[in-house]
């Protein structure tokens, strides 16, 4: 079964904790954390899009699609995915945060393994300490489920995935790390 997939940078909230600054525009060494997250999907997929609420101008400069969540408010990442899935050609989605820029090189590779063996429409990452959610490969096939979903009040990433027959998929430290950032200090403390 051959299956097409497409990536997203998730790059749509008001990132409160970081002060409202966008959190993918931010500097971590020399990049923005949307460059770190872009050189680490590359090699995994090209077809990439960015979902951002704000300063679109400044993401359509790293030279791919550009959209906003077509619910308004903010409504976290699952009204971010909800548009990406109503808005792709492909049959999945590689979802991925903006401020998680260490995240593994065989991400992708690991999710689709998970997705054509298990025949789930979810496959999501998890490592040694807990569930990462927001990395995930999702089917187009949910979107309905979804669009319901958050219809009725529901914001809980993890408990859709769940509802809806999600698997998780174990990363080692050594494929790569989840640390985010969630504040200005945390990136003026990292060193790379």
């Amino acid at each position: 079964m051959t299956i097409t997939i497409s990536a997203v940078i998730l790059a749509g909230g008001k990132a409160r904790r970081m002060g409202g600054q966008d959190k993918g525009l931010q500097i971590l060494g020399k990049q923005s954390l949307i460059e770190h997250i872009i050189n680490r999907l590359q090699p995994q997929i090209h077809q990439i899009s960015i979902n951002a609420n704000r300063n679109q101008t400044e993401y359509a400069k790293f030279g791919f699609p550009v959209f906003s969540d077509e619910l308004p408010d903010f409504q976290g990442p699952l009204s971010g995915m909800l548009t990406a899935l109503e808005k792709t050609k492909s049959d999945f989605i590689l979802f991925t945060p903006c401020d998680t820029p260490f995240f593994p090189m065989n991400l992708l590779d690991k999710l689709k393994s998970a997705v054509k063996n298990d025949r789930t429409l979810i496959a999501y990452a998890c490592d040694e300490e807990r569930e990462h959610p927001v990395f995930c490969l999702m089917s187009v096939q949910l979107k309905e489920k979804l669009r319901h979903y958050l219809a009725s009040g529901e914001r809980r990433l993890l408990q859709f995935m769940k509802e809806n027959g999600g698997i998780s998929v174990k990363f080692t430290q050594e494929e790569g790390n989840f640390e985010n950032f969630n504040t200005l200090d945390d990136l003026k403390k990292t060193v790379i």
